[in-house]
């Protein structure tokens, strides 16, 4: 696997970002940002892991808001 000095989210797995988010904004922050019923009616990292990983849209919303807290 080649290096990405320049991917923001080289190393990163969806799972670490999740938890992440969710540690700093708390899961009813998380589901206003934003609005996916997984993260608004009992959520949980597993069930929000695999509707993230099948759902583009929803994965890139995710990772947009990782980028910008940081």
């Amino acid at each position: 696997m080649p290096d990405q000095p320049n991917n923001p989210l080289h190393g990163k797995t969806l799972e670490s970002i999740l938890n992440e988010l969710v540690t700093k904004y708390g899961w009813p922050e998380l589901g206003y940002r934003i609005r996916i019923n997984c993260f608004l009616e009992d959520p949980s990292i597993k069930s929000s892991l695999k509707f993230l990983r099948k759902t583009e849209w929803a994965r890139k919303k995710v990772e947009e808001l990782y980028l910008k807290g940081k």
